[in-house]
């Protein structure tokens, strides 16, 4: 499948990040897509006029989304941005290693959507030119009775029945307001965990990265006390040659033997220099530990936060229901008064007609 697209589709821009997908089942959390950063592109297809998101991993296409004018790129985050695709009734969001990487795949969705939109707008204008040609008719004259339902009024019931209803839409606001919060809660926390993923895989790398390190420093250091002691020997070997006196060989071999010593120094110098850049690695690992924990404290107190709100929602509910019950009985009891005028106009009615006929007796 995505070979013959490929023939006639163009990479116009490529990036990397972190792939990730709603969850289907709670529309709240994120699930990762691809285990590392994955190569992501914009794709154009210039027989059909259409750009396409696509990244794959492996053989499996992790993201083929068509961009479509209505598409709308947002940044939760300064690494993180989510997009909605109606047509694979899902949302991607993608985690990136620097801000600018964030900024530069939004700038070019936000190109994409517009030549998307002017290239639907030219071809709306083409199908409108051809319509226009083909039908061409005599106007017609449209009539329309309109025709109001009757009203019955019941002045004591209706104001129950009004108040009611004013009090259904209260609480339906309240209801609407509060799942509004929840929401925004809920964005947040993905947000945060979407951050979360990213230090972990961070976390991860700089771990495997640390406990190379510190075999390599084990390492290093036995050859830097095997160079010290080789040193060490060297410098009595040209102490010796000093003490016996100089001749053109000793010389020669002092020479080489300052040389050696010189090389081994210099050796020293870049392994010392070594050992403090792994020592700063290893202060950064500290400071992204603690940042992943500060991440973990937020993630916590937003789930705290969403349990409340849950509640509320629950609380709103409860009231709504015994407000609609509250309505269904004011609703049978305009009912019932109802019947109740019907039966005394019929018996009104029955009596005017009695009248009558005394009258006319």
């Amino acid at each position: 499948m995505f070979p013959l697209h490929r023939e006639r589709e163009q990479p116009i821009f490529s990036t990397r990040a972190h792939v990730f997908q709603i969850d289907p089942a709670t529309k709240r959390n994120w699930i990762p897509a691809s285990k590392h950063a994955v190569t992501v592109s914009f794709f154009y297809d210039g027989n059909r006029h259409a750009y396409r998101i696509i990244s794959v991993g492996g053989t499996k296409a992790i993201i083929n989304s068509t961009i479509s004018p209505n598409m709308t790129f947002t940044k939760t985050s300064q690494k993180f941005g989510q997009w909605a695709d109606s047509r694979a009734n899902t949302v991607y969001g993608l985690g990136f290693a620097t801000e600018q990487q964030l900024h530069q795949f939004a700038e070019r969705f936000k190109e994409v959507k517009e030549a998307t939109r002017m290239a639907r707008e030219k071809s709306q204008d083409k199908m409108e030119l051809s319509t226009a040609a083909l039908s061409i008719a005599a106007p017609q004259d449209l009539s329309d009775e309109l025709q109001s339902p009757p009203v019955m009024c019941v002045n004591g019931p209706e104001d129950k029945l009004f108040r009611s209803q004013s009090a259904d839409i209260t609480l339906s606001s309240e209801k609407e307001r509060i799942k509004k919060m929840l929401s925004e809660g809920s964005i947040c926390e993905l947000n945060l965990e979407a951050e979360l993923f990213t230090l972990q895989d961070s976390n991860s790398k700089l771990v495997a990265a640390l406990h190379e390190a510190n075999a390599n420093v084990e390492q290093w250091k036995k050859q830097l006390a095997a160079y010290q002691e080789e040193t060490d020997r060297l410098r009595d070997q040209v102490a010796d040659l000093e003490a016996h006196g100089g001749q053109g060989p000793s010389d020669m071999l002092k020479d080489e033997l300052t040389q050696s010593l010189e090389e081994l120094e210099n050796l020293l110098k870049a392994k010392d220099e070594e050992i403090r850049i792994l020592q700063s690695k290893k202060s950064n690992f500290h400071e992204l530990e603690q940042e992943r924990e500060e991440a973990i404290h937020r993630l916590q107190e937003l789930e705290m936060r969403n349990v409340d709100l849950e509640r509320r929602v629950q609380n709103a509910e409860q009231n709504l229901a015994s407000a609609l019950e509250d309505r269904e009985r004011a609703e049978n009891e305009v009912q019932r008064v109802i019947q109740i005028l019907d039966i005394k106009i019929f018996d009104l009615n029955d009596l005017r007609q009695s009248l009558v006929k005394l009258i006319s007796k």
